[in-house]
């Protein structure tokens, strides 16, 4: 018996960026016996909304979250037996700040074949606009949620920017989006640049790349909308 393979399944930044994954992607979707999700309820409406035939229930489904060992285990028992197995983010591509990288790690790991699909990333979608270093870029995740921890870890990323010409990516939970950028006007040197990205592939997107100086003169409201953030010192 031949072994399955991983597919690696874009999804959509945002529920109206209908346009942004390509149609190859939901025809190797179907080859999949199994999907192996960050979210199932959101998962199973995305594959839905492209695929309206699709039997929900002829498909196994597990929560990548859930139990993460007996998870893995299954996972690769699965592509054993045969199976192939789409793994799905909540938004953009899997794997990448995203908790399906254990379970391409496991198929990495034992010699399972790994099949990734072009679709919309955040990181790399900003960078693109931003007009910063794309030869060489470090993206942070989170920043520490805690006043004097995200003041020293913005004063590193601002250092070490400077001292290597590096393109620094973060992003923050949504609703912390207007204190972050408070914090960064405040941090920050004033020619330090810094890129806003917002609803990225939605019709309300916009990128936009200033200095902290500029930024400064301007009244900047993204409470609870999808944002990523770019600093170049």
């Amino acid at each position: 018996m031949a072994a399955g393979k991983v597919i690696l399944i874009p999804t959509v930044l945002h529920e109206d960026a209908i346009d942004s994954i390509p149609s190859y992607v939901i025809e190797q979707a179907k080859l999949c016996d199994a999907y192996f999700v960050e979210n199932e309820k959101t998962a199973r409406r995305y594959l839905k909304k492209y695929w309206r035939e699709m039997i929900i229930d002829n498909y196994q489904w597990r929560a990548i979250h859930k139990a993460e060992h007996d998870v893995v285990s299954e996972f690769l028992q699965l592509l054993s037996q045969g199976k192939n197995i789409g793994i799905i983010s909540e938004a953009g591509c899997p794997g990448v700040a995203d908790p399906g990288q254990i379970l391409v790690a496991a198929a990495q790991e034992k010699g399972f074949e790994i099949c990734p699909l072009v679709g919309p990333n955040s990181i790399l979608l900003a960078l693109m606009a931003s007009g910063m270093n794309g030869q060489s870029f470090s993206f942070h995740g989170y920043l520490p949620i805690d006043s004097l921890e995200k003041k020293k870890a913005v004063a590193q990323l601002e250092q070490d920017s400077l001292k290597k010409n590096t393109a620094q990516i973060f992003i923050e939970t949504p609703y912390r989006n207007n204190q972050l950028i408070k914090d960064l006007l405040q941090y920050c040197h004033p020619q330090t640049k810094l890129c806003i990205a917002v609803d990225i592939t939605a019709p309300t997107q916009w990128i936009k790349t200033k200095t902290v100086a500029q930024w400064k003169k301007e009244t900047v409201d993204i409470h609870k909308r999808l944002a990523i953030f770019l600093l170049q010192a």
